[in-house]
């Protein structure tokens, strides 16, 4: 067959496709499939985005107002403008490259027709008039028109929102982004590039970003507040410090300190870190995430919906039986039901294996399998009759003995297949009509040896394994009940849910193994479970899966699947392992509770900074003695690294199996205010009692600022010791070498030169002490009344 193709200007054999100098032709004229593998941010991005924030001009001004005053030391803070940048890229170009790499493994490979020979090739090596075969599972890469269409039924949901498939004929559109939900066809690709519809879905869907990310959401919503606070304390630090009766360097020292620890400058960064190093772990284990807030989806999820095939169970089938109901003979006719798909689905492909001498039957009509209809069937010529292969129950009536037969074989875990025959063709309407039972086909599939211990994981993680599959129910609750899925006994039959909502809610979420699930059905049963307020990740390798990986909020395909849930699912296991998905989950759950665990640190110390800064200010405003600010920018730099920013490091990157819940805000707050206020409280305590007034000298005013410091490193070293828990080893140690850094810093006659310390008043320094204990007890306090608050 040949066919005008009008970009290239030449003709092209669709029987043979491009040959090798029309595709050198239109790659000059740039009619290729220039699109990225994914649309991650570029190298220059990852430095801008990293480089020139917010939190880093605020940083940048102040440094700039230090170095003027000629305090170069006080200055240390803006070494956390370079810490901040260069961190962030790092593991953001680690994360990209892990990406980018992965993204090439996973992606979707068409099959091409070119001088004859059909091959996979990358999607960017697509070029205009390219012949593309597509079968069952396969997705459309480009637009294009199709050229050939066996029984070719095009899903496009997830373009039109349709669910129902579209019968395609040879003549018809087909676009990017669709995909084959039975049959098979050849298509001429008419565009490509930026101007298919996939470029601008593979724009939004591979984007490296943290869209719709509530945890996002929640620490965006914490700033927008701690920048409304910022403000008046801010205005009233500047106020107080350059209208006391100090020289403007020391003012300007004053102020800066008060500003600097007022911002939660590592906040953004530890989340964006969690994440990048979550993606480079996932990555090390092959597994691809093509969305980031799947990361934290994944740490909310309290219901796993797996399907058996490809998940519990190998991909891959034996024919094992084949029981006669009949005197026919039915090897031949079994060879040449699966001789007929040129993309046979496992099970055809177990039936072709075992029967491979197809004889030369001439096929006059051609029903493709379908999830939704649960059988497949070919209509031959010569007088070799109309012949059906598919589901028991669905293809016979209830009565019927062979039904008692399959049955009782399903219920020892093993797939059973009817092979029938019809009276009329199987294209015809109504098909197939009554069928003649002939022979029982009987499959064997070999459970996954890790499967067990999987679904033992999630059973101690507290979620819920549901087992969605079309097969018999009796088949499918053998398998899962010889895996020790508890409900596995009581299998639910789908066609006999119900079909009003809440209803359904209510069977789905007592249920535990479902049979005969059609794919529109998926679908509803993961809305279902939604609506009651579960998170849901589905697992799934086949088209019939693709509804619902597409509506759940986490979806989780297999490599070896087909393409089409491979380009809807936000989680890709390219090791085919259903054992990798607790890793995957155990990877969220570490990301979101470390990071909930940080930011009560770091909203922590923005707390009782702008309390104190408020406190010391607000003397001045209303016409007492101006007091000068307690720190120096080198005290609350340094306070800054031992009690918040080395330990919230370390504890973002550590084990973390607690399941994220909503209510991020509200949580961390109840922490946060109440400790940063008692801290704010026994520092500004400290310094009154230790501060001589105006007319001190300067080495009083050190030991006054000392005094003050003392309070808050111990004060804020115990909302670490908080934060930590539960204690292991090395949490110990964390919190041991901080204390001892911190200690060496008041003890070593370099340190306290350094940082302009003299704890040799020991009457200051025992009243800095007790004003800590009292805080220690207070934040120890409103910590436990903050868990009991949050049980309730």
């Amino acid at each position: 067959m040949v066919t005008e193709a009008a970009p290239g200007g030449d003709a092209v054999d669709v029987g043979r496709g491009l040959t090798a100098g029309q595709v050198a032709r239109r790659v000059e004229l740039g009619l290729t499939n220039d699109v990225p593998v994914r649309a991650s941010r570029s190298v220059w991005d990852i430095v801008r985005g990293n480089v020139f924030t917010r939190i880093n001009a605020i940083f940048g001004v102040l440094f700039v107002i230090i170095m003027t005053t000629g305090y170069w030391l006080d200055g240390m803070f803006g070494l956390l403008i370079v810490a901040n940048s260069v961190v962030g890229m790092v593991q953001e170009l680690r994360a990209k490259r892990t990406l980018d790499r992965l993204s090439i493994v996973g992606q979707v490979r068409p099959v091409v027709r070119r001088d004859g020979t059909a091959a996979e090739r990358a999607p960017d090596e697509i070029v205009a008039d390219d012949v593309i075969e597509v079968g069952a599972g396969d997705q459309v890469v480009v637009d294009g028109v199709l050229v050939e269409a066996v029984a070719l039924e095009v899903d496009e949901s997830l373009l039109t929102g349709e669910s129902d498939p579209v019968v395609k004929q040879v003549g018809d559109p087909v676009m990017s982004g669709s995909f084959v939900a039975a049959g098979n066809g050849v298509y001429r690709a008419t565009k490509v590039g930026r101007e298919a519809y996939a470029a601008r879905l593979a724009a939004e869907a591979g984007r490296f970003t943290l869209v719709n990310s509530q945890l996002r959401n929640g620490i965006n919503t914490i700033l927008k507040v701690i920048t409304y606070l910022l403000v008046p304390a801010g205005a009233l630090s500047i106020y107080n410090q350059l209208s006391g009766d100090q020289a403007l360097p020391e003012a300007l020292r004053g102020m800066v300190a008060a500003l600097v620890p007022m911002v939660p400058e590592g906040l953004v960064l530890i989340t964006s870190i969690a994440f990048a190093i979550g993606v480079v772990r996932l990555g090390r284990r092959q597994c691809l995430v093509n969305e980031l807030p799947a990361i934290e989806g994944l740490a909310r999820v309290d219901v796993v919906c797996a399907d058996k095939t490809g998940t519990l169970t190998e991909n891959t089938l034996r024919l094992a039986e084949v029981r006669r109901l009949t005197g026919d003979d039915v090897a031949p006719v079994l060879a040449a039901l699966a001789a007929a798909d040129p993309r046979p689905n496992a099970s055809l492909e177990a039936v072709r294996v075992a029967h491979p001498d197809s004889p030369q039957w001439t096929i006059e009509a051609v029903a493709p399998f379908s999830s939704a209809r649960k059988w497949s069937g070919v209509s031959f010529g010569g007088g070799h009759g109309h012949w059906v292969l598919g589901a028991p129950d669905v293809l016979l009536t209830p009565e019927h003995p062979a039904l008692a037969d399959a049955d009782t074989i399903g219920a020892r875990g093993l797939r059973v297949l009817l092979l029938g025959r019809v009276d009329s063709r199987v294209d015809s309407e109504g098909a197939p009509g009554p069928v003649t039972a002939v022979a029982l086909v009987v499959l064997e599939q070999t459970v996954r040896p890790d499967a067990a211990s999987t679904l033992d994981f999630f059973a101690a993680q507290d979620v819920t394994v549901k087992v969605i599959s079309g097969d018999n129910p009796r088949s499918v609750a053998a398998v899962a009940g010889s895996l020790g899925l508890p409900g596995a006994e009581n299998p639910v039959d789908a066609r006999n849910l119900p079909t009003e909502q809440e209803d359904l809610a209510s069977t789905v979420d007592s249920g535990t193994v479902f049979g005969r699930v059609t794919p529109a059905q998926k679908r509803a049963m993961v809305g279902a479970l939604q609506e009651r307020g579960h998170t849901v990740a589905m697992t799934g390798d086949g088209v019939n899966d693709v509804l619902a990986l597409k509506d759940a909020d986490i979806g989780v395909a297999m490599g070896a699947g087909s393409p089409a849930t491979r380009s809807v699912a936000q989680i890709v296991l390219l090791d085919n392992r259903f054992a990798t998905l607790p890793h995957v989950v155990a990877e969220g759950r570490r990301v979101i509770g470390n990071i909930e665990r940080v930011a009560n640190l770091f909203l922590t110390k923005t707390v009782y900074s702008v309390l104190l800064a408020l406190m010391v200010g607000i003397p001045g405003l209303i016409g007492l003695e101006a007091l000068p600010y307690p720190f120096l920018p080198r005290h609350v730099t340094i306070t800054g690294w031992f009690t918040i920013g080395l330990p919230a490091f370390v504890l973002s990157l550590a084990p973390n199996h607690e399941r994220a819940r909503t209510g991020f805000v509200r949580r961390v707050m109840r922490m946060a205010v109440p400790a940063g206020a008692v801290i704010a409280v026994a520092c500004f305590v400290s310094y009154l009692l230790a501060y001589a007034g105006t007319a001190s000298t300067d080495a009083e005013r050190v030991r006054a600022s000392t005094a003050a410091l003392i309070t808050l490193i111990a004060s804020a070293l115990w909302v670490l010791a908080v934060v930590a828990r539960p204690y292991a080893w090395w949490k110990i140690a964390l919190i041991t070498v901080m204390a001892g850094a911190s200690v060496l810093m008041f003890v070593l006659p370099p340190a306290r030169a350094l940082f302009l310390l003299d704890p040799s008043d020991t009457r200051q320094v025992g009243v800095a002490l007790v004003c800590a204990a009292a805080a220690i007890v207070l934040i120890e306090l409103s910590w436990r009344l903050g868990n009991r608050l949050t049980a309730r």
